[in-house]
């Protein structure tokens, strides 16, 4: 190849890398009737924006629109008050239709009026859960109302009998057989009817409702604290026989939470003696529970499941001696609301 050609070649690869043009735009050759292209410029400022990310409100709206539990039938047992109606509640605020169920038939219809009226979906059932044809109608209603049901908090227990459950020796059987009807096979016969409908569904979430008193021993509650602790391994053999189908099942396990129950049973030195024994300063809330049921039951806990988790502001987590440190400053500031501790806003 000759000098002159290959110099040719190097100025149209040259030409083509930088600023080489296709023969359409070209500039014409005299005396041709083409016209010659012209780039119209950008209108003031535009030639340099980028498309405007989404704004945070905007990302807060749209969160706003769309709850946690969004177009989920829940049925939580128990509903008519405390920590029961503190999930219904919560759950309703996410978007899920809830079927209130209690024994005490005028309360769940309060409860489910009081959804309704903050402009959520909610039905009330009078159900004694440890009766199995009653349980069975319960989801019957649920599945002709709302399609069947995807979510279940098992929350009903025989609280009734806590003043007649004492020690082994001293416990009448009737209140064991009573206490078991109702907290643990209560607890299976709804399992039971929830993940048939599940199945059909293509999954759910179950949540039971157990207690500290089930993974430590008591001076009393001698049946309920077993019910608890049996609850926390129907739990887990539930998630481990049914994870296959996308049922997950987890218990929760409050510890000193204050519903009107409690505080119409414990004065004010019961209560201060309980907290010595808390790593935080205060009682629970029946909506500190609602949260964490409302967490598990939704997709942001989707790899959860067969779990038992404590909601016990610290009470297990610790040594026996935690509360005997009458020096330490916790636990002066739990008998003296005078004394200061950081991060507390008394």
């Amino acid at each position: 190849m000759s000098p002159r050609c290959a110099w040719r070649r190097f100025r149209r690869r040259c030409t083509r890398r930088h600023g080489w043009r296709p023969a359409s735009v070209r500039s014409p050759r005299s005396g041709s009737s083409t016209p010659t292209p012209t780039r119209q410029a950008p209108a003031a400022g535009l030639h340099r924006r980028r498309p405007n990310p989404v704004s945070p409100q905007r990302h807060a709206t749209r969160e706003a629109t769309m709850g946690r539990c969004e177009g989920k039938v829940a049925v939580v047992t128990g509903a008519a008050a405390g920590i029961g109606k503190a999930c219904a509640l919560a759950i309703a605020r996410e978007g899920g239709r809830v079927v209130v169920a209690d024994i005490d038939g005028p309360a769940a219809t309060a409860c489910a009026t009081q959804i309704v009226d903050d402009a959520g979906q909610a039905l009330a059932v009078a159900t004694d859960i440890a009766d199995a044809q009653a349980v069975a109608a319960l989801f019957e209603t649920a599945r002709q109302q709302w399609g069947g049901v995807d979510l279940l908090v098992n929350n009903a227990s025989a609280m009734q009998l806590t003043p007649r459950d004492r020690a082994i020796l001293d416990l009448d059987l009737a209140v064991w057989d009573q206490t078991m009807a109702t907290n643990l096979r209560g607890t299976l016969l709804c399992c039971r009817q929830a993940i048939a409908q599940m199945l059909v569904r293509g999954g759910g979430a179950i949540v039971n409702m157990s207690s500290c008193q089930g993974l430590s021993g008591d001076t009393a509650q001698t049946a309920y604290a077993a019910s608890k602790a049996a609850m926390n391994m129907l739990s887990t053999s539930l998630a481990t026989q049914y994870g296959h189908a996308q049922i997950r099942c987890n218990a929760v396990a409050p510890g000193l939470i204050m519903t009107e129950r409690l505080l119409a049973k414990l004065d004010a030195s019961m209560q201060a003696h309980l907290r010595r024994h808390q790593l935080l300063p205060r009682v629970g809330r029946p909506e500190d529970v609602a949260a964490l049921v409302t967490f598990l039951l939704s997709d942001d806990a989707a790899f959860i499941t067969g779990q038992v988790l404590c909601i016990d502001g610290g009470m297990l987590a610790h040594l026996p001696t935690y509360a005997d440190g009458g020096n330490s400053r916790m636990a002066r500031a739990v008998d003296d609301p005078s004394v200061p501790v950081v991060g507390v806003d008394r």
